[in-house]
């Protein structure tokens, strides 16, 4: 075997560029593969992290405006939900809807404490909205059912939020955070005990959270309902998502005096069937990722290919000789496999190592990169990596392929008898 090896060692000296060519086309066939579905991938974890924030079997309603006239009404006229939508969401629908809450807004509040304050928006919200937002309690709890009925003055924060009322370096704040908890800030005018801490979200803005009932007798917000949102179960499928959605809308526009056609009187965001969506999407992406590296990849077989056919082609008359002096046709055909096994291998090992540097780069730099949306702060990029069983299965595929890509010229070397062999140029 050492005797072989040598052998093969030499063949490559005398041949450095042919087995440079050889080489390359192995390293860069893997390479672009694993680049290829390391930067998919890196999309892909993005928008799933970014659909993730939410209960996926959840809906959002929106007011709108009429395009139609309906029933002596002109079109144009603003639709803002109101206390009888929530009741109806509530009371008619109750195989499929769970859980109903609200959301309603008053921006540019100052919340105080003692000498250290800020500015933020509240949000007047129900219970459901701590599961629907998958919010991360770090100290204390979230709004309850018992701060809804009795219009409690209580108020949840963002860590962040949390530490700008302390009048301790940002550094040390973190450790002060539980104790807060349970004191009184100022909003407005009014003393609010803080009862809960979440964590905010990297890529969005922070709310400050208060009982819905609370918001709404505080700053007169009368019949209106802001957003309604809710849980529900039992849709499975598209079509079925579809017909429940025409049937809510047709029901809030009877509250309304909508025209039964009018589709953009009301706005649902459906977050069931933007995951559905999603996740077509992300196959046909990873379809079409897969299709393009294997394609990189078949063409570094190709290039093996090739470049084995020339090898044994420029060796003949050496086949020859060696048949000639007594050579078997099973060492002829073992030295060629061996030099292409030993070649993709290790050139294959190269690409491997190359490509996942190539991602880890990629992690470390655009892996980190947030672009600001204004509203919400989103990363492009998250874990542009690829398993290493992908790895060495790409790798094992190119060597199985050059090991196959030198077998066929092998076994037709072997065939060939001594004198045709002796006779070639």
């Amino acid at each position: 075997m050492r005797e072989l090896l040598t052998e093969i060692w030499q063949t490559a000296q005398r041949n450095k560029l042919r087995t440079g060519l050889t080489g390359f086309a192995v390293a860069w066939g893997i390479f672009m593969l694993i680049v290829l579905l390391g930067a998919g991938n890196g999309l892909i974890n993005a928008q799933m992290q970014q659909s993730n924030r939410f209960l996926s079997n959840s809906m959002m309603v929106f007011g709108g405006r009429t395009t139609k006239p309906y029933q002596g009404l002109q079109e144009g006229r603003n639709l803002p939900l109101k206390e009888r939508d929530i009741a109806a969401t509530q009371t008619d629908f109750p195989q499929t809807v769970d859980h109903v809450g609200a959301i309603l807004s008053q921006y540019g509040q100052t919340i105080a404490n003692g000498q250290q304050y800020l500015s933020t928006s509240l949000q007047g919200v129900y219970p459901n909205h701590f599961d629907i937002e998958k919010t991360e309690m770090l100290h204390g709890r979230f709004i309850n059912q018992i701060d809804l009925r009795d219009r409690r003055k209580v108020i949840v924060l963002g860590n962040n939020q949390a530490k700008e009322l302390l009048s301790v370096p940002n550094a040390a704040a973190g450790s002060q955070l539980p104790a807060l908890v349970g004191q009184y800030v100022k909003v407005g005018a009014f003393a609010f005990r803080l009862v809960g801490i979440y964590k905010e979200r990297e890529n969005g803005s922070a709310d400050a959270y208060i009982p819905y009932t609370t918001l709404k007798t505080m700053f007169g917000k009368g019949d209106d309902a802001g957003r309604i949102e809710f849980t529900f179960h039992g849709l499975e499928t598209e079509q079925e998502n579809e017909q429940f959605e025409h049937a809510y809308t047709q029901r809030l526009g009877a509250n309304h005096q909508v025209a039964p056609d009018d589709e953009d009187a009301f706005w649902l965001w459906n977050r069931y069937t933007q995951s559905m969506q999603m996740q077509k999407g992300i196959g046909i992406i990873r379809t079409a990722l897969w299709i393009v590296g294997l394609f990189t990849l078949l063409s570094g077989i190709v290039g093996v290919s090739n470049i084995m056919l020339i090898t044994v082609r420029e060796r003949t008359h050496e086949f020859g000789i060696r048949k000639a002096i007594g050579a078997r046709p099973w060492s002829i055909l073992k030295l060629i496999i061996t030099e292409s096994i030993i070649i993709t291998t290790f050139f294959g090992y190269i690409g491997m190592v190359l490509g996942i540097a190539a991602n880890e780069y990629m992690d470390a730099t655009l892996g980190h990169t947030k672009v600001d949306a204004g509203l919400f702060r989103a990363t492009m990029f998250v874990d542009p990596t690829v398993g290493i069983d992908v790895c060495i299965e790409a790798t094992l595929v190119m060597i199985i392929a050059g090991t196959v890509a030198g077998l066929i010229p092998a076994l037709k070397a072997s065939r060939i008898r001594p004198i045709e062999a002796l006779a070639h140029p």
